[in-house]
């Protein structure tokens, strides 16, 4: 499941966030970075999803 939400991530991350944590602090967190910079949100997504079981 993990490499679906990476791959998600990717190409949107907030969707990835959000299948990892649901709607919650990081989920927001995700799509300001996201809409200051694309590449921002990736790599802020790419975290949670790899560091969170």
């Amino acid at each position: 499941m993990d490499i679906i939400r990476i791959i998600l991530s990717i190409l949107l991350p907030p969707l990835g966030v959000f299948l990892q944590v649901g709607i919650g602090l990081q989920f927001w967190i995700n799509i300001l970075l996201t809409l200051f910079g694309y590449v921002p949100g990736i790599i802020h997504a790419l975290y949670i999803i790899l560091t969170r079981d």
